[in-house]
């Protein structure tokens, strides 16, 4: 395929890849084919309807690889959904009665670009395959080859999304810092609320890291030093059911014995339970473009130390979010090395004039490929079934829960 020109843009929430895809996808494309000009989209789709852009020249080539050393995006993100030409509207980035489908396809044709690389979720890069499918429609020819962020690692069939690992590390780093907290006051409930709408896999590995973080330490009791007391005594994530009545015993139990206690919770932990009772009570709940209900306004955390400060028998609790510490943290090793070896066979891809979402294919014996866009769907569960999270529950005393849809504490 003969490409002249590319696009890049980043979508949806920041994670610790987005900065260092960007510095990848340009520093391999300078290397292997340095003719090919490179645009860059402001704040994602949004800089896509408005026709807001960045040209990539020498010197900012030259400079790439400092991407790496940073989080966030370069490009700036937004959560715009191409289909939702209500929204659209309201922010207006199209006008009445224009599709934003019909603007965005003007915009790449009158920029000249031949393929467009989306570095978001499934929000994202399904988003590009409607582009993709429109331009089609209308005889226009747009490549479009998606890369996968997200710190949930939810995307179906892709076995580790961009940014995951990190953020997973991140939220373990933060922890070691709130958890200390646990000594500011007698009989102390600490509930670290983490990331992760429908998939409990980062509340897990962050929880994994920590206390992976609490057997490295060397303890000493006898000066105050317990790592009982330090350590994570309570994992809910969305995939699991938790009898609160049981959960309510067991803790009341290490409350008395230690003095504290510190929950790891999923945010999408109960959410369902939440919504249900703000509706119930004629609250509207608020939701985003995608039509996800905003969690930040549901609280959940909140609502999880309502629930429990008082029969644990708490005389304080706190409630902190180790969300955006995460998802703004720069790639970490792992992570760095999956970016890029995504975004070489993006670009190997781009070249051949294959399209799809670039990531390890579950579904096709963990291979790294293409994934066909009409494959790729978010909401991919956490396998509570895994080991490694039944010897963690296990470490920390903590049964393990029945499988349920829509997870959270249960009576």
């Amino acid at each position: 395929m003969y490409i002249r020109k590319v696009a890049l843009l980043t979508a949806g929430g920041l994670a610790p890849c987005l900065s260092s895809a960007v510095g990848a996808l340009v520093e391999r494309y300078t290397e292997v084919a340095p003719d090919i000009e490179i645009i860059g989209y402001r704040d994602g789709y949004a800089g896509l309807l408005t026709g807001d852009s960045i040209t990539f020249t020498t010197e900012m080539r030259e400079k790439a690889h400092l991407l790496h050393d940073f989080g966030g995006s370069p490009l700036g993100n937004s959560r715009v959904k191409l289909t939702n030409v209500k929204d659209a509207v309201k922010r207006g980035l199209v006008t009445e009665g224009e599709e934003p489908l019909d603007v965005a396809a003007r915009q790449l044709s009158a920029d000249g670009v031949d393929v467009l690389h989306t570095i978001g979720g499934d929000d994202t890069n399904l988003s590009a395959r409607d582009l993709a499918l429109h331009l089609r429609k209308q005889a226009r020819e747009l490549l479009v080859v998606g890369l996968p962020k997200t710190i949930d690692n939810d995307v179906w069939p892709i076995k580790m999304t961009l940014g995951a690992q990190s953020a997973a590390e991140a939220g373990a780093e933060f922890a070691t810092h709130i958890v200390a907290e646990h000594s500011s006051n007698p009989r102390m409930l600490i509930i670290h609320e983490v990331m992760g709408r429908s998939c409990g896999w980062l509340t897990a590995e962050t929880a994994r890291r920590y206390h992976q973080w609490i057997t490295r330490q060397e303890w000493a009791p006898s000066v105050g030093l317990d790592a009982k007391s330090w350590d994570v005594h309570g994992i809910y994530v969305p995939e699991m059911a938790v009898d609160i009545d049981a959960e309510v015993e067991r803790l009341r139990k290490v409350m008395d014995e230690q003095g504290n206690v510190t929950i790891f919770l999923s945010e999408g932990a109960g959410i369902d339970t939440i919504i249900a009772e703000k509706e119930a009570a004629g609250e509207e709940v608020q939701r985003d473009a995608y039509g996800h209900p905003r969690i930040d306004t549901l609280n959940p955390g909140q609502w999880f130390a309502k629930q429990l400060t008082e029969r644990l028998g708490a005389q304080k609790s706190m409630v902190q979010k180790s969300g955006y510490y995460s998802r703004s943290s720069r790639a970490n090793r792992n992570d760095l090395r999956l970016i890029q070896a995504m975004c070489d066979y993006a670009i190997r891809c781009a070249l051949a004039g294959k399209d799809g979402v670039v990531g390890h294919d579950t579904e096709n014996g963990g291979r790294l490929r293409a994934i066909e866009f009409e494959r790729i769907k978010g909401g991919k569960s956490f396998d509570i079934a895994e080991p490694w999270f039944a010897e963690l529950l296990d470490s920390i005393g903590q049964p393990m829960g029945d499988l349920a849809e829509g997870a959270g504490l249960h009576d």
